[in-house]
């Protein structure tokens, strides 16, 4: 496994060049787009980590995962998909063309007009330290903490989710008066400090149908994760999820902090960091990684 990873991680580090950091949240532009790394997690109990492993990066939109598990639990299927659809938009993931011309509902829970509304499900009936208490026991990792710096940044830099919040609330789909409580959850849950390996840890437990590798306790409903990783391979790389499952094939989500979260089903879960992003906001080099893992290990779903 570890020459896999190397040789992954050799495919992937030549196309950071080729990326960018997230500069539109400029605490993200800081980020030195060289890093990388990956973890993976087996349902042996066996763990390979190489390169940036254990340094600390915002979830971003992987928290779309986390906040969608709740919310189907909390407050059942039916009501998490009556006013968010689940289908791919084929736009960017801070689009809000469709959803003030095309639909009266976001397309999806994995980009943000589809996140903003999920958020608002939540904020009547959850806190966000439970939320990061659930964050913590998903991520096998009490480490994980609120990144202020960044959480302040993306505040200063919120223009375009809170037009897409406002145009939800016009719609009906968030509450009356209820936009700016939305916005602070959804940025905090986007803000939180993660690392690869916590990745890999919450992507076993997918792959593991929401039990514990280590407990066997179970931590989320079976229903759950089946739709969650549903929604996953369908839309989870943004307006590049179709050709990601097609050349990868297993089940992924990406946030702009650079990490990306795969789950192989009953095998293994993957964190990949990798800050350099392509034009779809996905890590390049995360991209790269995993389509080399997928080639070597036979993990593509339909292989």
């Amino acid at each position: 496994m570890r020459e896999i990873l190397k040789r992954a991680i050799g495919e992937g580090r030549e196309e950071i060049a080729f990326g960018e950091t997230a500069s539109y949240i400029p605490e993200l532009g800081r980020v030195d787009k060289n890093q990388l790394g990956v973890c993976v997690y087996t349902s042996e109990g066996k763990k390979e980590a190489l390169g940036d492993t254990d340094v600390r990066f915002t979830i971003q939109s992987i928290s779309k995962v986390i906040t969608l598990a709740v919310a189907l639990e909390r407050c059942g299927f039916y009501k998490v998909f009556e006013k968010v659809g689940m289908e791919p938009s084929g736009d960017a993931f801070n689009s809000l063309v469709k959803l003030d011309l095309s639909s009266n509902y976001p397309y999806n829970p994995m980009i943000n007009s589809g996140a903003i509304a999920i958020a608002s499900y939540l904020t009547p009936i959850i806190s966000f330290k439970k939320m990061l208490e659930i964050t913590r026991k998903l991520c096998l990792d009490e480490q994980i903490t609120l990144n202020s710096d960044v959480y302040l940044s993306e505040m200063a830099n919120i223009s375009r989710n809170k037009a897409i919040a406002y145009l939800l609330e016009s719609k009906g789909i968030i509450a009356s008066g209820s936009v700016q409580e939305s916005l602070d959850f959804y940025v905090r849950m986007c803000s939180l400090n993660v690392t690869a390996e916590s990745l890999a840890n919450f992507g076993l437990v997918l792959a593991l149908g929401g039990v514990h590798p280590e407990t066997g306790e179970r931590l989320l409903e079976e229903d759950v994760v089946k739709v969650v990783k549903t929604i996953m391979l369908t839309c989870g790389m943004y307006d590049g999820s179709g050709e990601f499952a097609v050349h990868v094939g297993i089940p992924s989500k990406s946030g702009v902090g650079g990490g990306i979260l795969s789950v192989v089903d009953k095998k293994m879960g993957i964190g990949i960091f990798g800050p350099a992003l392509d034009s779809k906001g996905n890590s390049i080099a995360g991209r790269y990684i995993l389509r080399s893992l997928s080639r070597e290990l036979g993990l593509h779903m339909f292989s």
